[in-house]
């Protein structure tokens, strides 16, 4: 009877080439697909080229990175975008080797000689713990998502709603103070929504991504996001060119800034 292949791989790693054989043949005739290195530089560069390697089988005692400093590397490169499982294999059970090996994160580790069914049950273990990681992860990317369009549509509602009530005049006592507070905008500003322009305007007072979050009621992501889409319209470089060209001071620079 056929066995069914894993669509996730194996990172075998171990300095001695017959354990690697060894692991890989049984590992390949139990329906695993296996990728064997003989070096920890050596299983960096594999991990690096192939996503579907999910699962680590690597060896504590190895010359340059032992097992734990692998591990801990592949999780540095992982990040917070790719899950994996590792286990690890020791020749012998030395107690602060095993604490340290699961406070880095390693699952599950076999002392040597292993027995090969033992290991096989606890692959497949640390297999099912991946695809519970696979889900959070995709979970938290839609999550992520979906804040973002929730973020962008209420964005979108509050400059229709400006955009419907049109420029609202101010009262008589408050014209000193708003003829203070508006700067008047280079032609070039004239494409920009009402958000973008509240955005840019808030940017040429010299407030941090931070503030002007706190001042929209948005977050400092989709502050970037707006800034990013002001300097694109208006062909800027950068903020100080936008602060500068909405600075009550800058007639000559807005001048160019218009002539652009």
């Amino acid at each position: 009877m056929s066995k069914l292949t894993s669509a996730v791989k194996v990172l075998v790693v171990d300095d001695a080439p017959l354990i690697v054989e060894e692991l890989c043949e049984f590992l390949e005739s139990s329906g695993y697909r296996c990728v064997p290195c003989e070096s920890s530089r050596q299983a960096i560069e594999r991990f690096n080229e192939d996503l579907d390697i999910g699962l680590v089988l690597c060896d504590l005692h190895m010359p340059g990175l032992d097992g734990i400093q692998l591990v801990q590397e592949l999780q540095r490169l992982s990040g917070k975008h790719r899950a994996f499982e590792a286990i690890m294999l020791t020749g012998c059970a030395d107690k602060q080797d095993v604490i340290k090996a699961l406070r880095a994160g390693i699952a599950d580790y076999y002392q040597k000689p292993i027995d090969l069914g033992e290991l096989l049950e606890g692959l497949r273990r640390q297999e099912v713990a991946l695809q519970e990681k696979h889900k959070n992860l995709q979970l938290g990317h839609l999550n992520q998502k979906l804040q973002y369009l929730s973020e962008s549509i209420d964005d979108l509602y509050q400059d229709l709603d400006k955009v419907r009530r049109g420029p609202q005049a101010p009262e008589p006592g408050d014209r000193d103070a708003g003829e203070a507070e508006v700067v008047e905008m280079p032609a070039i500003f004239n494409q920009l929504s009402p958000r973008q322009v509240d955005v840019a305007r808030l940017v040429g007072k010299g407030q941090t991504n931070y503030q002007i979050a706190c001042e929209l009621g948005i977050t400092e992501n989709t502050v970037k996001l707006y800034v990013s889409q002001v300097l694109r319209l208006t062909h800027m470089h950068n903020r100080t060119q936008l602060a500068l060209a909405l600075s009550p001071s800058s007639s000559g620079l807005r001048h160019r800034v218009t002539a652009h």
